[in-house]
C-alpha cells in the first residue's frame, strides 16, 4: 500500500474522529449559548464529510470494488456535510463575535446570518446535480463537482473566517487566546491560498491536476490541527469556559482511546489471518494492556496528587481574598464579595450564599437557565449555618471543581465568624467613641448650663417683675416682653443640648417601663395651648388597649414633645397634626403626623443628623434626640414624606411591649 494511502487513512480518521469528539463534549456541556449549537453543527459536518470520505476508502481496501449503494450513501453524506461548512463557518465566527461583544448590534448580526445561507438556497441546485451525478464520484476532491460557484462560496466563508479571526486576535484580553486566534487567522489564510490554487488549476489544467494526492491531505491538515489546538486551549487556559470541565473531557477522551484501540485490535486481527486465528489475536491484544497496569498506576498516581494539591492551592487562594474581606468587618459585603469572587474563580454562571435560615428556601438559582445547580451545606460542628447554591455553565460540575467548592465551604464558616467578630468590634468602637463623644457633650452642656442658665434664671425672674410693675413705661413693656421670650428660647435650647447629650444607663430598657398612652396624653395637652395659639388643630387618636412599653416615661417624653414641636413648626396656620397610638402585635407604633409643606427630597438623608437644621433659630437636635431614644430602646423609627397631594409629613415610631417578668 502506497504511503499516501496510509496517510489518507489517518488523517480522515483524525478528521473522523476529533469533531466527533467535539459534539461528545458539547453534549455533555449542554450549555445553552448559540455557539455551541452552530460549533455542535459545524462539527457535524465536518464528521460526515470526513467520515463519509473514510467509508469510502476501507470500502475500497476491503472490497476493491466498493458496493454501489455504499458508494450512493457515502456521497450522500460527503456533499451534505460539505454544503454546510461554509454557512456555519460564517455563522460560528458570528456568535463568537457577539459574545465577544464585537457585534452587538442586531440589525449587522442578521444581516450576517443572510450572507451565511442565503447562498446555500441559491446554489441549492448544485448540490441537486451533485448527487445525481450516476457514479462518478470524487471522494478525494470533491468540491469541484459541486461546481465554481459552490468553491467560490467556500472561498467566501473562508475569506470572512479569516477577517473576524482578525478581529478577535486584535480584541483579546490575553498571551494565549491572542496566539489563539493569530494561529487560527493564519490557518484560514492558508487554507485560503490552497484553495484559490485548487480552482485556478482545475480550470487551466483540468480535474487531474488536483489528484495529485496531496491535495486532499493538506485541506485535512488545516481542518485537524485547529481542532487539536483548541484541544490544548481548553485543557490549559480554559478557552470558552471548558476548562473547568476536565472530567467530562477526561471521560469522552478516554472512551475513545478505548474504542481506536478495539479498531486497532480488529485490524492487527486481519492483518494476521493468514499465521494467527483472529480470536487468538484479538484475546492477545485486549490481555496486553494488562502489563501496563502498575506503570499507569503509578502515572495515575503522580497526577492524582499533583491535581489535588494544585485544588488544594487553589481553594486556598480562594479563601486569601475572602479572608481579607471578612476583616473590614461588613457581613453584607463579605457575602456579597464571597458570591462573586467564587463564580469568577471557579467559572459558574451562578452563586448564591444563603445564611440565616435562608437555605431552607427550595426555588432555583435563577429560572429560565439551564446548566447543573448543587447545594452544599455551610456548617461548623454539625450545625448548618447556611448554604452554598451554585449552578454551572454546563450539565455537569467537574470533580475538581466540585472538591474546591466543599473545601470552600468548609473555611467559609471561619470566615463569617471572623467578620461578625470584628463587625462587633467596630460596633463595639464606635458606640464607646460616641458615648465618649456625648460624654464630653455633656460635660460642655453641664458647664454651660452651670454657667448661663442660673444667670438667666435671674435675669428671667427680674423682668417678670418688672413686668408686673405698673410703673414701667408702655414703651419699656414690649421691649422687656421680647426679651423675656428671647430668655425662654435660649433656656429651651439649653434644655434641648442636655437632653440630648444625656445616655440612657446601660439595662435601662429591660427594666423601665411606662404606660405609652399617660404619657402622650401628658405631652399633648402641654402643647395644645400652643397648637391653639398658632391656630392649628391638634387631634389625639388612642385606642382602648392600653399598654406600658418598655421605655422610660422621661424618654418617651423626649420621643413625643420633639416630634410634636417639629409638627406644629412646620404646620401653617389654619393647618392640623394629629398624634396617635395604637398595639400591633409585640409592639405599639406611635404616629404624628402634619399638613405641612413636607420634606424637600435633597434633605431628606440630613434630618436625623445631629445639629443639622433648616431653621434660623433651630439646633437641630430634636429628631437626633428621637433617633436617639428610638434605639436605646429597641424599637424603630420610620418617617414619609410627602403622604397626601405632595404635603405633609408622618413619622412613626414603634415601641417594643414590656416583657412580663416571671
Amino acid at each position: 500500500m502506497h504511503w499516501l494511502l496510509y496517510l489518507r487513512l489517518v488523517l480522515l480518521t483524525a478528521g473522523t474522529l476529533l469533531p466527533f469528539f467535539w459534539m461528545m463534549v458539547i453534549l455533555g456541556h449542554r450549555r445553552q449559548r448559540n455557539f455551541e449549537r452552530v460549533f455542535f453543527f459545524l462539527c457535524l459536518a465536518l464528521t460526515c464529510f470526513c467520515g463519509s470520505s473514510l467509508l469510502e476508502l476501507n470500502a475500497e481496501l476491503y472490497y476493491g470494488t466498493p458496493p454501489h449503494g455504499l458508494l450512493v450513501f457515502a456521497w450522500t453524506f460527503l456533499c451534505l456535510g460539505l454544503w454546510f461548512v461554509p454557512p456555519l463557518v460564517i455563522h460560528l465566527h458570528v456568535e463568537y463575535a457577539s459574545l465577544r461583544e464585537l457585534l452587538a448590534n442586531r440589525t449587522a448580526k442578521r444581516v450576517w446570518l443572510l450572507v451565511s445561507y442565503v447562498p446555500a438556497i441559491f446554489l441549492s441546485g448544485n448540490l441537486f446535480r451533485a448527487l445525481r451525478l450516476g457514479g462518478s464520484y470524487d471522494f478525494e476532491t470533491p468540491s469541484h463537482m459541486l461546481g465554481v460557484n459552490f468553491q467560490l462560496w467556500l472561498v467566501v466563508a473562508v475569506v470572512v473566517a479569516a477577517y473576524w479571526q482578525w478581529r478577535f486576535m486584535k480584541a483579546s484580553p490575553d498571551y494565549e487566546q491572542r496566539s489563539f486566534h493569530k494561529y487560527l487567522c493564519g490557518d484560514f489564510v492558508f487554507l485560503l491560498c490552497w484553495l484559490i490554487a485548487l480552482i485556478l488549476g482545475q480550470q487551466k489544467f483540468g480535474p487531474a491536476w488536483v489528484h495529485s494526492g496531496i491535495a486532499e491531505q493538506i485541506i485535512l491538515w488545516a481542518i485537524i490541527l485547529p481542532l487539536l489546538d483548541l484541544i490544548r486551549e481548553v485543557q490549559r487556559f480554559n478557552f470558552l469556559q471548558l476548562g473547568r470541565q476536565r472530567n467530562l473531557i477526561y471521560a469522552v477522551f478516554v472512551t475513545f482511546v478505548a474504542l481506536l484501540y478495539l479498531s486497532f485490535v480488529r485490524r492487527v486481527s486481519l492483518w494476521l489471518d493468514e499465521t494467527m486465528p483472529p480470536e487468538a489475536t484479538a484475546a492477545l491484544l485486549l490481555f496486553l494492556p494488562v502489563i501496563f497496569f502498575e506503570p499507569l498506576q503509578r502515572v495515575m498516581r503522580r497526577l492524582l496528587q499533583q491535581t489535588a494539591q494544585s485544588e488544594m492551592d487553589r481553594a486556598q487562594k480562594l479563601m486569601g481574598p475572602i479572608n481579607e474581606v471578612a476583616r473590614l468587618g461588613n457581613l453584607e459585603n463579605l457575602r456579597k464579595f464571597s458570591e462573586r469572587w467564587i463564580g469568577e474563580q471557579l467559572q459558574m454562571a451562578e452563586v448564591r450564599l444563603l445564611l440565616d435560615g435562608a437555605s431552607e428556601q427550595t426555588n432555583p438559582v435563577s429560572g429560565g437557565h439551564s446548566g447543573a445547580e448543587e447545594n452544599f451545606a455551610v456548617q461548623r460542628g454539625g450545625r448548618r449555618l447556611g448554604m452554598l447554591r451554585v449552578r454551572a455553565h454546563g450539565a455537569m460540575i467537574s470533580g475538581e471543581t466540585y472538591a474546591a467548592l466543599e473545601f470552600v465551604c468548609e473555611q467559609l464558616p471561619a470566615a463569617f465568624d471572623l467578620c461578625r467578630l470584628i463587625e462587633e468590634k467596630l460596633e463595639l468602637e464606635r458606640e464607646l467613641a460616641e458615648r465618649e463623644r456625648m460624654a464630653l457633650v455633656g460635660q460642655t452642656a453641664a458647664s454651660i448650663s452651670h454657667n448661663l442658665k442660673n444667670p438667666l434664671g435671674s435675669i428671667k425672674t427680674i423682668l417678670q417683675v418688672q413686668l408686673e410693675s405698673a410703673e414701667l413705661p408702655e414703651s419699656m413693656r414690649g421691649e422687656t416682653k421680647m426679651v423675656l421670650e428671647e430668655i425662654n428660647r435660649l433656656s429651651a435650647k439649653l434644655n434641648q443640648l442636655l437632653q440630648f447629650s444625656r445616655p440612657t444607663v446601660r439595662g435601662t430598657k429591660l427594666s423601665a417601663s411606662c404606660n405609652a398612652h399617660a404619657v402622650i396624653e401628658e405631652v399633648t395637652g402641654i402643647f395644645r395651648s400652643q397648637a391653639e395659639q398658632r391656630g392649628i388643630r391638634l387631634d389625639l387618636c388612642l385606642t382602648e388597649d392600653a399598654a406600658d412599653v418598655a421605655i422610660p416615661a422621661e424618654s418617651l417624653h423626649d420621643i413625643v414633645s420633639n416630634l410634636l414641636t417639629n409638627a406644629l413648626e412646620a404646620c401653617p396656620g389654619g393647618g392640623s397634626v394629629s398624634v396617635g397610638a395604637k398595639r400591633q402585635g409585640e409592639a405599639v407604633l406611635l404616629g404624628v403626623e402634619d399638613d405641612g409643606p413636607g420634606i424637600p427630597e435633597t434633605l431628606r438623608e440630613k434630618i436625623l443628623q445631629p445639629f443639622f437644621t433648616t431653621k434660623s433659630q433651630g439646633t437641630g437636635l430634636g429628631l437626633a434626640i428621637v433617633a436617639r431614644r428610638v434605639t436605646e430602646c429597641g424599637g424603630a423609627l420610620d418617617w414619609q414624606s410627602p403622604v397626601n397631594d405632595g404635603r405633609g409629613t408622618r413619622f412613626q415610631v414603634t415601641l417594643p411591649l414590656q416583657q412580663e417578668v416571671r
